[in-house]
């Protein structure tokens, strides 16, 4: 399929979605959304593709944002809209991924782009980033899951204060509470990015799929019960087969 704001790169077991907007500093527009949707859709039924990146074009900017030329004269009907059907095709579906999605956060990571990486399972940051959810300061309040996910990765006080002072907070600041797993200079930040895809990738995909679901479920009533399904579930399938055999021997797993 061919796309015109991303880019789709297939690395051995690895995919790299770069959203490539630089003239608006790669912010999302419902073009871009519906692209990246289809590309996840792509890449999530491709079974040589065992992990997914997503990154910005450039070094100024993973996503600064959405476009606010495409809603600033909404209605509260289409700005629901707006809000329902963006998190269905896009943040909700990357959570919900049986794929690890990794965040290479390269430059502003503003609203929606925030709320983009924070729907990916994993964020590696460069140095020069800027994250925060500034939309208060249009009158507004985040729409793509910004105000649940913040909390469930930092706690509510620190996402409070994030959200209601709209600053925007440098990367080592995101890593020390925890919205950002490592920092690297920009020049490194996507080859260390690969080099996590690649040992995910050497893994298990069966178990890395039920793992992500089970850890989604982490602050439910039903991720112990769940956590324990999947367990005995993977008991039945050729991975762990596999991996077991492999361990008895001695040597590496194929999966």
């Amino acid at each position: 399929m061919g796309y015109q704001n991303i880019l789709l790169e297939k690395e051995d077991k690895i995919s790299i979605i770069t959203i490539n907007r630089p003239e608006s500093l790669n912010a999302l527009n419902a073009k871009t959304i519906q692209e990246i949707s289809s590309a996840l859709d792509e890449l999530n039924s491709d079974t040589g593709c065992r992990v997914i990146i997503i990154t910005g074009s450039g070094e100024k900017s993973f996503v600064a944002g959405a476009d606010i030329k495409e809603f600033s004269d909404f209605g509260q009907e289409k700005a629901e809209e707006l809000a329902r059907n963006g998190q269905n095709i896009l943040f909700n579906k990357i959570e919900n991924m049986s794929k690890p999605v990794i965040a290479a956060v390269n430059g502003f990571a503003l609203g929606g782009g925030l709320e983009l990486a924070m729907a990916c399972h994993i964020r590696y940051a460069s140095e020069n980033a800027k994250l925060g959810l500034p939309e208060v300061t249009l009158g507004l309040i985040p729409g793509y899951g910004g105000t649940q996910r913040l909390p469930k990765l930092i706690g509510k006080g620190l996402a409070n204060e994030m959200i209601f002072s709209a600053k925007m907070i440098p990367a080592q600041r995101a890593k020390e509470i925890g919205l950002v797993n490592e920092v690297y200079p920009i020049t490194d930040l996507l080859i260390q990015t690969k080099e996590l895809a690649k040992i995910i990738a050497h893994n298990s995909p069966m178990a890395i799929s039920k793992a992500i679901h089970a850890v989604n479920l982490s602050d439910t009533d039903k991720g112990f019960d769940t956590e324990i399904q999947y367990f005995g579930e993977l008991f039945e399938l050729d991975d762990k087969k596999e991996g077991v055999t492999a361990f008895m021997e001695k040597r590496k797993p194929n999966f």
